[in-house]
């Protein structure tokens, strides 16, 4: 006989990244940390700012605190809220379900008052004008009226999957108008370092752009002859 699985399960086995290197993050371009990634580390085009949020709710940078909730119910939400430190982002998996709101203003408000950073999430919200004026980050793929439910089941802390990226607690979620990237908490160091060698490359390759720059000397090998036929 299969016993009745728990309604919540917390994960509180949890290792942290250095906050030193997470706080280099802060302010960095989503775009440059992919390109420090190798091009990819993005979550799926669709999670985005709230609607209608100001730009002083497009920045993002934290330590992701992760929960999994089955669609239509945000039990694990609240358990998320009740576990993650202050700074922390939780990064709610609903497994792009748009039905019901994960997450609403009052909700919201509590992750402020508990000093945390934002949310992301791959499912719908509520109560749009209440959720900007708490203020905090929200990312997500849609909005709507719908109430969730408390019943479960859920987890907290463990590794979710959301747009098309896998997320574990500990690791480290920035974002700004572009979307959310995920900096694996493994690679962290590697990211902050190389921020200033894409930084450089990006500076001068704008400067240049200014300068009046109309063709790169290195795009001149993509377009061989050898390569390409023309129909004239």
């Amino acid at each position: 006989m299969i016993e009745d699985p728990p309604l919540l399960t917390i994960n509180r086995r949890i290792e942290r990244p250095d906050p030193k290197l997470v706080d280099k993050l802060k302010g960095a371009q989503t775009g440059h940390i992919v390109d420090v990634l190798g091009g990819l580390g993005a979550m799926a085009a669709s999670i985005k700012p709230v609607a209608g949020a100001p730009p002083a709710m497009w920045p993002l940078c934290g330590v992701a605190y992760t929960c999994a909730c089955y669609p239509g119910d945000h039990l694990a939400l609240v358990g998320a809220l009740a576990e993650a430190k202050p700074g922390e982002v939780i990064v709610a998996a609903i497994d792009n379900y748009l039905g019901t709101a994960v997450v609403g203003d009052l909700m919201m408000g509590i992750a402020k008052n508990r000093k945390l950073a934002g949310l992301v999430t791959d499912g719908a919200v509520r109560d749009v004008d209440g959720i900007i004026e708490v203020g905090l980050p929200v990312f997500c793929v849609g909005v709507s009226p719908n109430s969730p439910a408390k019943t479960g089941p859920g987890a907290v802390g463990l590794p979710v999957t959301l747009g098309g990226l896998s997320v574990s607690t500990g690791d480290v979620v920035v974002g700004d108008r572009n979307g959310i990237v995920v900096v694996p908490k493994a690679r962290l160091a590697e990211v902050v370092d190389g921020l200033v060698r894409v930084r450089a490359l990006e500076d001068t390759a704008m400067k240049s752009v200014a300068d009046g720059l109309t063709f790169p000397e290195r795009w001149k090998s993509l377009l061989d002859p050898a390569r390409i036929r023309y129909l004239d």
